[in-house]
Parts: C-alpha cells; structure tokens; sequence
C-alpha cells in the first residue's frame, strides 16, 4: 500500500473516530446555570406538592386521633351501661324461673274480690312492661356498643394505613432533597441559602401598623424574615409555606390546619381589591401560600434550600385570596 492511501486511511479512521466521540462528549457537557435554575425550580416546585401531601396526611392522622379518643370516651360508659343491662335481664330471668307463669293464678286464688284481681293483674301487666323495657334497654345499648366499636375499628384500620402512608411520603421527600440539594450545590455552591445575619437595620424587616388579630400575624411574619425553609416545620425555628401562615396566625389565636388546600377550606375567599394585611395569598393549584403584608407584598416560606422572605406577590400564578375567620 503506497504511502498515500496509508494516509488517508489514517484520516478517515481518525473522523470516524472524532465523529463518533464528538456527539458523547457534548451530550456530557455541564448544565449551564440557567439549566441547573430551571431545574432547581421543577424541583423544588414537585417538593413542595409533596411536602403539602405529607402535611394533609399529618392533619388527617390528627383528625382521626381526635375521632378515636371521643369514641373511646363513648365507648366505656356504654360497657358500663351494657353490663348493667345485662345484669338486669339476668335477674328478670331467674325471677322468671322461679315464679314461673303462677301469678296469674295467685291473683285469682287471693281473697279480696274483683277488684282485688285486677289490681294484681294490672300490677302483673306493669311489671311485664317494665321487664320488656329493660331488655329492649340492654338490646339497644348493646347494639350502640356495637355499632361504636365498629366505627372505631374502622377509623384505627385508616389511621394505619395513613401512617404508612406518612412514612414513604417522607422517604420520598427526603430522597427529593437530596436531589435538589445536590442541584443547589452545583449552582450555587451550597445546598441552603446563608442563614440571616444578626439582627440589623432592615427597612423590608420593619411590620407596618396594624391593629387586632391580622397585626399579630403579620408582625410574626416579620419575625420568620430569614429563617430556613424546613418541610414540615412550623417555627419557631424554621417554617414550610403552610407551616408560616398557621403559626403566624395561631399566634393571633387562630387555628389554621397545616396544609395549604386544607387554610383555603378553612377562610372566607375575598377578591383581590379585598386584600388587606394578615390575609392569605394562594397559589398554583393550592401548593403554595403566603401572608399578604400590604403593598402588593407577601412573606412566605418559599421552598428547600432558602429562607422566609418578603417579595412581590406575584411570583407565580395566583389561585386566589383569603380572610381568616
């Protein structure tokens, strides 16, 4: 083979190869970090739809603990009731057999006449009806012991199931986490957002003056300003976005469950031009919520990896507004 075809041989298999290497080597590139934003943002967004299922499931577990313990409550006085009917309906039966079907023939037999008679029968056929009535008695509260205890089974069996439930919805959230913190690392050098620097002159930390209940909402609004995002949290020391909203409002003795769609169930909805400080600003499909401050502004917790802050209320599609009641 002549030097030449040698060397052009030589070139083909070298862009073949390079042809071949060129496509894998791209397809290997380091996002960008508008790519690693964009998705830091699906991420944190499908966080928070699962850190808002885990939240429901915890306010249905609470729900149903409180349904347990008034059945329990129910459920001992009927025992107490059941046993003593069925006392009752024990002693009727021995009264029963050892009397027999003779007082009809007492009543006859004794002296005193007619009328005599029929007060006896009279008195015979009254305590006939109060024995039936003691054994309808011991029927019925034995059946509402029944019917009590089958609720409650039936309310323990979904409990179960919740808590199973609760534990791989954390399982997934912790497993999502790690992702995001991971993405976070790659974009921003670190997982979560600096913590807030000591107490300092802010003019976005200052409440306006608001008075009642809302002013003590929003003022602990305030307060959260720059402290961490924690799923599931509800302060003192870090808050998910439902978690910041009940507690600001339980400090204003308001009880909101922990579980956006669950605070939109629970406030009178008020258009836009309605909004006044201490109301609520929900957002895509109920995933999200914030405190309306006042001024077209919001504090919220706004997902993993970052702090409470306060910012525009617009940051992303509005589902709709609500007073506390």
């Amino acid at each position: 083979m002549s030097s030449l075809k040698r060397m052009l041989r030589t070139l083909a298999v070298t862009g073949l190869a390079a042809a071949l290497v060129a496509p894998a080597t791209a397809a290997r590139a380091e996002p960008s970090p508008a790519d690693l934003t964009r998705q830091i943002a699906r991420s944190s967004t499908e966080l928070e739809r699962v850190v808002e299922s885990y939240n429901k499931l915890r306010e249905d577990i609470k729900t149903n603990k409180a349904a347990v313990d008034r059945l329990q409550a129910r459920i001992g006085p009927l025992e107490r009731q059941t046993e003593q009917s069925r006392a009752d309906v024990a002693e009727i039966a021995a009264t029963a057999y050892k009397t027999g079907g003779l007082q009809a023939a007492d009543a006859l037999l004794r002296p005193g006449g007619s009328a005599a008679m029929l007060d006896r029968l009279g008195t015979i056929e009254h305590l006939t009806r109060q024995r039936q009535a003691r054994i309808s008695g011991f029927t019925k509260s034995q059946r509402q012991l029944v019917d009590e205890k089958t609720r409650l089974n039936k309310v323990l069996v979904r409990q179960d199931a919740q808590a199973r439930a609760l534990a791989n919805t954390k399982s997934r959230i912790e497993r999502d986490l790690a992702r995001l913190y991971d993405l976070r690392r790659a974009a921003y050098g670190r997982a979560t957002e600096a913590p807030a620097p000591a107490a300092r002159p802010d003019p976005d930390r200052q409440a306006p003056a608001v008075s009642g209940r809302a002013g003590v909402a929003v003022r602990y609004a305030y307060g959260a300003i720059g402290k961490p995002y924690v799923w599931g949290g509800s302060g003192p020391n870090g808050y998910d976005c439902s978690g910041l909203t009940s507690a600001a409002w339980r400090a204003a003795g308001k009880s909101l469950p922990h579980n956006a769609r669950m605070q939109w169930g629970a406030v009178a909805h008020i258009g836009r031009g309605e909004l006044r400080p201490g109301d609520l600003v929900f957002y895509r499909g109920l995933g999200h919520v914030a405190l309306f401050v006042g001024d077209g502004q919001v504090i919220d917790a706004p997902s993993a990896g970052r702090n409470v802050l306060k910012r525009g209320m617009n940051m992303m599609p509005i589902h709709g507004y609500g007073r506390v009641r």
